[in-house]
């Protein structure tokens, strides 16, 4: 949502989110005349890495041909708020402006490795992110040293936070 309203430069009152179970379209957009483009693939984080380092060319990057007849189907369905807890924060994030999405990014990255350090339950991950955007000041986003404050700030309140110790924020 927040890569969309940047990328595109629109606001989220154009944004909409889909949850697709299939992962086979990364994004679509509308045009004015009703047609929709779609971009799509196997679900492999192969194909944007190695769109990105060989961009404008395009090079083979070791995943299969998209098979429609194996995929069968398309589905989709709207999100889920309570599945899908980020996504509030998401939205939150992006009304506070300043810093905020930067200190979501950070902690969602803290609570996303410990999640797979099997440190935390994947339950625990929006919690974090979400006490981590309350224990922070949101500043203003007009410099990188500010933006790299915050991200580090962010970072080491989500650490304490996931190892079970008081944060209070320091310095800055």
């Amino acid at each position: 949502m927040i890569e969309a309203r940047w990328l595109f430069n629109i606001g989220f009152d154009r944004i909409k989110v889909v949850v697709h179970p299939q992962s086979i379209i990364h994004s679509m957009v509308e045009y004015v005349d009703g047609s929709v483009l779609a971009q799509m693939g196997n679900p492999d984080m192969r194909t944007p890495i190695a769109h990105a380092l060989a961009w404008p060319e395009r090079i083979d990057a070791g995943v299969d041909s998209l098979d429609m007849f194996k995929i069968g189907r398309l589905d989709f369905e709207p999100p889920d708020p309570g599945r899908f807890p980020c996504l509030r924060l998401a939205q939150q994030a992006w009304q506070a402006g300043g810093t905020a999405s930067t200190l979501l990014n950070a902690a969602n990255e803290v609570a996303v490795q410990a999640f797979l350090d099997r440190r935390i339950g994947f339950d625990a991950i929006p919690h974090i992110i979400e006490t981590t955007l309350s224990r922070a000041s949101i500043r203003s986003a007009d410099s990188l040293e500010v933006i790299l404050e915050d991200d580090a700030e962010a970072r080491r309140c989500a650490a304490a936070l996931i190892d079970g110790q008081s944060y209070r924020r320091v310095g800055l």
